[in-house]
């Protein structure tokens, strides 16, 4: 009888699901060390970008070729719009090993969610983006105390024209936007953004194959209209990926400047 039924039955779809963030174990199953398609995707962004790199400024020419001036363009991006635009010449050489980093960082990692047999990006666990957070969020309280603890805590705590009765209930708010939510912020803004990503990317294809191989007739047609949407939806994901790496190395850029500004 359940055999019946089950022929009886048309395909089904079967829409992602937040399991596609706890991917199967590939290597050291049961170990601290377990390595997943998510560590694969990690471990390529950190070799190409390596790569990439190296590639590009092992033999510099006063005359740089292609490849030599695609990674100055880089380079010079972060620095010219990231670093010295927010914060000078002065601390934005300070800080610019940290924020290109960053940068390129999150790039890579999340350009892996659009490459085939990946299909995930590596800053789609929690783990990459809190790590970034954090490093960003003690490199701006570094920041802040080289200037000075007193201005620091000053700047930070007790914004200047705000009536006395209204200074503690101030500070308390200051407090917790600037020390506790801003990581949180910082975290969640670029993981949520990756998962939201992946998960509209996995929709699209798995429609458009439910429709093309799942049913026949008119239904078919619908894959190539869900098929079309998945194609600019990916190219709309490399947006995405250099958007928040650029908008996470600017939000750090500006957090230490906010942490060495003379007064806000």
């Amino acid at each position: 009888m359940s055999f019946l039924v089950a022929a009886t039955e048309g395909p089904t779809f079967h829409p992602p699901a937040i399991d596609e963030f706890f991917p199967a174990v590939l290597l050291f199953h049961g170990t601290p060390f377990e390595f997943t398609r998510i560590n694969l995707a990690q471990l390529i962004a950190t070799a190409a970008l390596v790569l990439i790199f190296w590639l590009g400024s092992r033999r510099m020419k006063l005359v740089p070729g292609r490849f030599q001036s695609i990674v100055e363009m880089g380079f010079g991006f972060v620095r010219g719009n990231i670093a010295h635009d927010l914060l000078g010449r002065k601390d934005g050489d300070r800080y610019l090993p940290i924020l290109m980093t960053m940068f390129f960082m999150i790039l890579f990692m999340n350009l892996t969610g659009i490459v085939p047999g990946i299909n995930i990006a590596g800053t789609s666990i929690i783990a990459v983006p809190l790590l970034l957070a954090i490093v960003s969020y003690i490199t701006f309280i570094y920041a802040g105390l080289r200037k000075g603890p007193k201005h620091f805590v000053k700047n930070s705590l007790f914004p200047s024209g705000i009536p006395v009765f209204l200074v503690w209930f101030v500070a308390i708010l200051e407090f917790l936007s600037t020390f506790i939510i801003r990581p949180v912020t910082l975290t969640l803004r670029l993981l949520m953004n990756m998962i939201v990503g992946h998960l509209m990317l996995v929709l699209f294809f798995v429609a458009t194959d439910f429709f093309l191989f799942g049913l026949s007739g008119w239904w078919s047609a619908l894959g190539v209209f869900t098929g079309a949407f998945g194609l600019a939806f990916t190219l709309f994901e490399v947006l995405v990926a250099v958007l928040q790496a650029y908008i996470f190395a600017v939000l750090t850029a500006v957090y230490i400047q906010l942490a060495v500004a003379e007064e806000h």
